[in-house]
């Protein structure tokens, strides 16, 4: 393991900041889209609908593709396909600024999106092995700061920038953020990160373990407790609690600093002790959705409770993301990679699932039942985690005490 825990203060922070500065461009390049989807669509002369296909390419751009990316840089020098894989970011936003048409344009975002799942999977790993064991859960927290950060900072600039300027200036900036952050990879990483070492075969067989399969579909239904919400916010605020438009951009404001502080909770809380943080997030995170449905029709409750509701569902991220590394010991980038597909899975599930419960009846102040029912699965399937790994430390000390 590579570690810069010898350095001082800061300084030995700096290659998991320059990776935090890389998640802050792709959050915001991932996010920022949504609010320039009328401009998009003028534009470019097609519907509004058509224009949010654009995100719905990118979550499959993120599936799919990111693990063939993760394969292809198997066996490279981990800086090096860091490096890479951010000049594809660059590549792929400068496509999207100058695409002439949709379908370019459509093609630069699935691009980019390959970028997304392997670069977040292979630094979550890089971050870990950066630091001691105990810190592990904090270093990939720091990392993913970044694309809290760009809820919270990126996608409000980004989509002003847009309004005032063009939406093609967003991706300019964006442009120019990946090339700082290319930069940062570029002084800040150790020399040689070395690559695994073991078979593909190997590594691919080593992803079919229970915990692992577990692991990777509590991501899942975790972030598809959020997005079954969290996808119709802002009619939910709208209707039902009654706030004006303007107001509801400064609860997703306030939304995004709870996921920055949750993101720092996380850390904390995973390096403490890793099965029962995530645990005890999932309580809190049924026990807030159960509450929102009451909250949501008047405003102070509603705006504390989104805040609140931010801080326990992202609290949940990095714990999640250093137990399928922690599992999948044999193939972490793969399994990491990996992983962020299966948080994108959540995030277009959770936002159908939504949808449909919308369309049979189910009304907005309802609609965190839903995403309170999702988390109770998640609990499930986490608890059933927990319990196969006490079964096989008994096990395991009854084997050796014979």
């Amino acid at each position: 393991m590579i570690n810069t825990a010898t350095r001082p203060g800061i300084w030995g922070n700096l290659p998991i900041l320059a990776l935090a500065l890389a998640s802050f461009g792709i959050g915001t390049t991932e996010f920022v889209i949504m609010g320039l989807l009328p401009d998009v669509a003028f534009d470019l002369g097609v519907s509004i609908p058509d224009a949010g296909l654009l995100v719905t390419g990118y979550a499959l751009g993120v599936t799919f593709g990111a693990p063939f990316l993760a394969i292809a840089t198997a066996r490279m020098d981990r800086r090096r396909a860091l490096l890479l894989l951010i000049g594809i970011f660059i590549i792929g936003n400068l496509l999207c600024a100058v695409a002439p048409d949709y379908g370019l344009l459509m093609a630069a975002r699935v691009v980019t999106a390959f970028c997304h799942g392997a670069f977040f999977g292979l630094g979550a790993v890089v971050a870990a092995n950066l630091v001691p064991p105990q810190k592990r859960v904090q270093a990939i927290a720091l990392m993913f700061s970044g694309l809290t950060l760009a809820n919270v900072l990126g996608v409000p600039f980004g989509t002003a920038l847009g309004q005032e300027l063009g939406w093609r200036s967003t991706f300019w900036a964006v442009v120019a953020i990946g090339v700082l952050a290319a930069g940062a990879l570029y002084v800040a990483l150790p020399r040689k990160i070395a690559a695994s070492t073991g078979s593909l075969l190997a590594e691919a067989k080593s992803l079919g373990k229970t915990q692992v399969l577990l692991a990777m579909l509590i991501s899942v239904l975790s972030a598809a407790s959020l997005f079954s919400v969290f996808t119709y916010i802002t009619p939910m605020l709208n209707e039902v609690t009654g706030l004006a438009p303007r107001d509801v951009t400064y609860v997703l404001l306030l939304f995004g600093v709870g996921l920055t502080v949750g993101n720092y909770i996380g850390g904390r809380l995973g390096d403490w002790r890793l099965m029962p943080a995530i645990i005890i997030a999932f309580v809190l995170l049924i026990g807030v959705l159960a509450v929102f449905s009451e909250t949501l029709t008047s405003s102070i409750p509603a705006v504390i409770t989104v805040m609140v509701w931010g801080v326990v569902a992202f609290a949940l991220v990095s714990p999640l993301q250093m137990r399928v590394v922690s599992e999948a010991s044999a193939a972490p980038n793969l399994a990491s990679t990996l992983n962020q597909g299966a948080f994108n899975l959540g995030n277009a599930g959770g936002a159908w699932f939504g949808g449909l419960a919308i369309t049979h009846g189910v009304s907005y102040q309802h609609l965190p039942w839903l995403g309170a029912v999702i988390a109770v699965l998640a609990l499930l399937c986490t608890v059933w985690s927990h319990l196969l790994d006490r079964r096989e430390d008994v096990f395991v000390e009854g084997g050796a005490s014979a």
